[in-house]
């Protein structure tokens, strides 16, 4: 502070020779006069100035000027201030960051004194634990309630990911199970901070990421909400129509790479492209008719089969873009759907909730949205999603939630990179749309407004 008060004194001394006598004489009544300068023991300077009169200053240029300056030496006050506030932190930030790499120093150190003791398949191991634990990063990220945690939690996967990286090619003598509970506590961590993550309301579509381009224009491919974290089968349904083979993929790799692990051949032909993997089964319509058919991928058999009560079939429902799609199967956090139209309800969208096992209507939802003006539609935590179209231009325009019976119109937009959407789902393990765009196979990312539990709450 002493500094930034020599600063300024010795500004407004520049700034006052800066006003040559040679060429205006100034008096005492016509402009700043400084009568005498000095310096006391701390080395400030000090000077003594007599003001003109306040009639005379506002008419004198050079005063006007002065005070410009005067008023610009202010404000560079203000900015040495900021700018002492900000290098105090730094510097603190600066001793912290000092300690941290004294300790890493140790650590390396450690590591060069013994290169035998950890074997390289320990640490590959713990590589593809941390490989898992990466995606769930930008998850946690959108919900900025509890920042500081995430923040922190980011620090020590990089800080792991860095040390297994560098120990990887060096095989040092790391301390094999520290270092494996560290990664083990981590993971609880963030399950139980994934666990607080209640039901939210969807905010925000982004991407999409194209997974593929294969197949045609319409089509459905999933993957099971419902399953371990280990399992990460993808299934594959080509067209809407005419077809009864669906391909699974042990992972999204093998079904990037056309890896193909098993082919099913369905006993019925679906309709449409509104299909849902829940629990190990597939859910489908089946064609020319509103049966819906639950078929286990285990056994390879259908378990049940039933009419989907006053449900329109064959194109007297569909959405917008047709293609049989008058009957859509879905999944969320709370369960199994059935999203459809009745002449009953005048054409209009009816949610029923579905029983898995006997795929019996517990409970249904009458609203007020034509089914034939519906693009695409998705559930997320019991609350039903429309979309306006399935071309360009397409955005979430109405939702009604189940819980309170209510609808609201919405406008959130989504970009269909490939112009034409025939398949759009949610999957609630994933909290992704899958979705079929074109004969690209592309997944969006949604943005959900989360309460996060506290332990009072539980």
């Amino acid at each position: 502070m002493q500094a930034t008060s020599n600063l300024l004194n010795l500004l407004l001394l520049s700034l006052l020779a800066g006003l040559d006598p040679s060429k205006t004489q100034i008096s005492p009544k016509e402009g700043w006069q400084v009568y005498s300068s000095a310096q006391d023991p701390d080395g400030r300077c000090i000077c003594t100035v007599v003001a003109p009169e306040q009639n005379l200053c506002s008419r004198d240029a050079k005063s006007r000027q002065l005070r410009q300056l005067l008023e610009k030496v202010q404000n560079m006050s203000q900015s040495i201030e900021v700018l002492n506030l900000r290098t105090q932190r730094d510097f603190q930030y600066v001793l912290k960051m000092e300690t941290q790499m004294k300790g890493l120093k140790a650590k390396f150190r450690q590591i060069e004194d013994d290169r035998k003791t950890l074997m390289t398949k320990h640490f590959q191991e713990l590589k593809e634990k941390m490989d898992e634990l990466l995606p769930l990063i930008p998850v946690l990220e959108q919900y900025k309630t509890d920042a500081r945690l995430i923040t922190q939690f980011k620090e020590e996967i990089r800080n792991l990911s860095a040390v297994l990286t560098g120990i990887q090619e060096e095989i040092g003598a790391y301390d094999y199970e520290e270092l494996h509970q560290r990664v083990l506590s981590l993971e609880t961590r963030l399950r139980d901070c994934m666990k607080k993550l209640t039901c939210g309301k969807l905010m925000k579509i982004t991407g999409p990421i194209t997974i593929k381009t294969s197949g045609t224009r319409f089509g459905a491919w999933m993957t099971d909400p419902l399953a371990s974290e280990k399992n990460n089968r993808v299934w594959y349904m080509d067209s809407y129509t005419n077809n009864k083979i669906v391909r699974e993929y042990k992972s999204m790799a093998d079904f990037v790479s056309g890896a193909e692990s098993r082919t099913y051949n369905l006993p019925f032909k679906w309709a449409g492209t509104n299909h849902v993997v829940y629990n190990g089964s597939l859910y489908f319509n089946k064609y020319q008719s509103n049966i819906i058919i639950k078929y286990s991928f285990g056994p390879g058999r259908v378990l049940a089969q039933r009419s989907l009560e006053y449900a329109g079939f064959q194109n007297v429902y569909p959405y917008t873009w047709g293609g049989f799609s008058d009957i859509d199967l879905m999944a969320d956090e709370i369960g199994l759907w059935a999203v459809y139209a009745t002449n009953q309800n005048a054409g209009n969208i009816v949610i029923g909730q579905l029983n898995q096992d006997t795929l019996e209507v517990t409970k249904s939802w009458n609203t007020g949205y034509p089914k034939r003006s519906a693009g695409e539609s998705f559930m997320i935590c019991g609350t039903l999603y429309v979309t306006n179209s399935h071309l360009t231009g397409a955005k979430v325009y109405y939702s009604y939630s189940t819980k309170t019976s209510t609808y609201e119109y919405t406008d959130i937009p989504f970009h269909n990179q490939y112009f034409h959407i025939s398949m759009l789902d949610y999957n609630a393990r994933d909290r992704a749309l899958y979705a079929w765009n074109n004969g690209h196979q592309v997944l969006f990312n949604v943005t959900l407004f989360h309460i996060i539990k506290t332990e009072d709450d539980t």
